[in-house]
């Protein structure tokens, strides 16, 4: 359930959509998608999206700039309210972006007359200063913070109207941006949920009530959102042309099962209804599955593995889940690990350097005592990837020659590091431990619980605190209210530095760097890595920074998750919630009678 004060926000709404194309069906029944996900967003404000459930419903609702093809992997960019990709000056610090002419807002209340209107570069502009504004309160300036000009480490702008220098809108659709240094991933950064577009008298009509009524020029309105779900329908507005199946990176010979071949062509979005139901338990996900009237989707949870796998080297399905599923598999575009709040000075960093390293000695010793093996057979299927540090496989700056020391179980390791630092059991720190109320997350804190107990933590050293929802959840870790915590991170572009930024020190709390960790050698790593375009030499500088955060003992980690959805056969579609994220919800079709 989202806290008091969100709830208050997020009543049911009614939006008249005018007069729009139908999308029904031949048999005149309304076509309806009904997407699941296992979290509630916090908001649906971009400036806040900085997680996947939020990430899910701003991408529709929002435009971004740039956004990636559904269907092409590796992942590729691709132009969305964009005219095209930037030009960029010979030197790497100047772009220039030419907006679409034909994106518009939606209708509401906030613009004169109820008329939604032009989508203009002062409104790129607006969106990016907002998060300098200090009511603002951005989960996503670190993004740009340092890169354009005027937005330094310590600049928070008064106002929407005070000007930087960075940031110019030459014309009505044409963007300029200026940059301090070359930055090679400036383009992947306006394909992320926080830099979508808002206007700015939405944002000022609703004030703290905009994450509850947003306001876009996406392909889709929001007509209902509570604790419970989101409902959206067509924006009217939306014109951006047919499907180009193959230009979204169709492949016959890999996607002819899934069935997508007759979107192509049509005008998207395909549905009159797309509803996203935030169900957090993973039996009840697959409850709502079963259902003829639940959901259309799931992320197999891993209680249900016996009834639907027939294998898994290699992964198979049961033959009654295969002729009445479609399925997909494959590693997630992120990581699953435990971080320290190293700012708390009895288990991170200390006045007293002597203290500081058995602190070390103490975060180490309970690395060596999770027993990652024992967490992906009993969470993940089994077929979770367990690697050291936090740059996934996934990525090219993965080091698959690492040392794995980092990663295996070693309770007597442990119970040698904690005696040869002068730890006794009664000398050990009291520890809050901070989850989300599930019934699988209080399982993961008892079995964490229990590793520890094996090297001499007492049973009520660790103090489990519970939030009801992952925005409280994300809120206590950036309050430092949580001495470890569990955490998913999934990559918003296929880039180590969106892993490594979660350790960089100017991101500490309340921004990405939820364990606070402050190296000024890693810093100025991170900082010449992010100048610097794709090569071995950046990839080596990727694996350097990953080797400082696992010799700090930073985090225990990681593991990158083996997603298995599984959809009901009259849905067109191939589900992502990867750095797709949201955006292949636009393309989804329904066909026939629902199952």
């Amino acid at each position: 359930m989202l806290n008091a004060r969100l709830a208050a926000l997020m009543f049911a709404l009614t939006l008249v959509a005018g007069c729009q194309q139908s999308n029904q069906q031949a048999s005149g029944a309304e076509k309806v998608y009904r997407h699941a996900i296992d979290g509630a967003p916090a908001t649906l404000d971009p400036a806040h999206a900085g997680d996947v459930y939020a990430a899910t419903l701003v991408k529709n609702l929002f435009d971004t700039l740039y956004r990636y093809k559904y269907l092409e992997r590796p992942y590729a960019l691709t132009p969305n309210l964009a005219a095209g990709f930037p030009e960029v000056s010979e030197d790497g610090r100047v772009y220039e972006i030419r907006l679409r002419d034909d994106a518009r807002f939606a209708d509401d209340p906030a613009f004169e007359g109820g008329q939604g209107r032009a989508v203009t570069a002062q409104d790129v502009v607006y969106s990016l200063k907002r998060h300098f504004m200090a009511e603002t309160r951005s989960r996503g300036a670190w993004l740009w913070r340092d890169r354009i000009v005027g937005l330094d480490e310590d600049v928070t702008l008064d106002s929407a109207d005070q000007a930087v220098e960075g940031l110019q809108a030459v014309d009505e659709s044409t963007l300029r941006i200026r940059l301090n240094e070359p930055y090679p991933q400036f383009t992947h950064t306006l394909a992320t949920a926080l830099s979508a577009i808002v206007p700015r008298e939405a944002v000022e009509h609703y004030g703290s009530r905009f994450g509850a009524r947003p306001v876009g020029s996406g392909p889709f309105v929001l007509t209902q959102f509570d604790e419970a779900r989101a409902v959206l329908e067509p924006n009217p507005h939306f014109d951006r042309g047919p499907i180009d199946l193959h230009a979204e990176g169709f492949d016959a010979e890999q996607h002819a099962r899934f069935g997508l071949e007759p979107i192509d062509g049509q005008p998207y979005p395909l549905l009159d209804r797309l509803e996203v139901h935030f169900i957090t338990e993973p039996t009840a996900r697959w409850s709502s599955f079963e259902s003829s009237r639940g959901v259309d989707v799931v992320m197999v949870p891993p209680e249900m593995a016996e009834r639907v796998l027939e294998a898994r080297q290699p992964l198979s399905l049961k033959p009654g889940i295969r002729e009445r599923y479609h399925s997909q598999a494959g590693l997630e575009a992120g990581f699953v690990f435990l971080g320290f709040d190293l700012s708390n000075p009895a288990i991170g960093y200390n006045d007293d350097p002597q203290r500081q390293q058995r602190n070390r000695a103490l975060r180490c010793a309970m690395r060596d005592a999770f027993d990652w093996t024992a967490r992906n057979r009993a969470f993940y299927h089994g077929l979770g990837r367990v690697f050291p540090g936090v740059v996934p496989p996934m990525l090219d700056a993965y080091d698959a020659a690492g040392d794995m020391s980092s990663i295996a179980h070693r309770p007597e390791r442990a119970r040698e590091r904690l005696e040869a630092a002068g730890w006794r059991p009664e000398s050990l720190p009291h520890l809050s431990y901070g989850l989300e109320a599930s019934v699988q997350q209080r399982q993961m804190f008892e079995q964490f619980r229990a590793w520890m107990q094996a090297i001499g933590f007492p049973p009520g050293h660790f103090e489990p605190r519970t939030f009801a929802s992952f925005g409280e959840y994300s809120r206590a870790i950036g309050q430092r209210d949580l001495d470890i915590f569990l955490m998913g991170w999934t990559l918003a572009y296929p880039d180590a530095q969106y892993a490594l930024q979660l350790f960089y020190g100017p991101n500490a709390a309340p921004g990405a760097n939820g364990t606070n960790y402050a190296n000024d050698e890693f810093d100025r790593l991170f900082e010449r890595a992010s100048r610097m375009s794709s090569g071995p030499e950046r990839r080596e500088l990727y694996r350097r920074l990953n080797r400082m955060v696992i010799d700090d003992c930073v985090v225990i980690g990681s593991l990158a998750r083996t997603r298995l959805h599984l959809w009901k056969r009259h849905v067109r579609m191939l589900p992502d919630r990867e750095m797709v994220g949201g955006f292949f919800l636009r393309f989804v079709d329904v066909t026939g009678k629902r199952p």
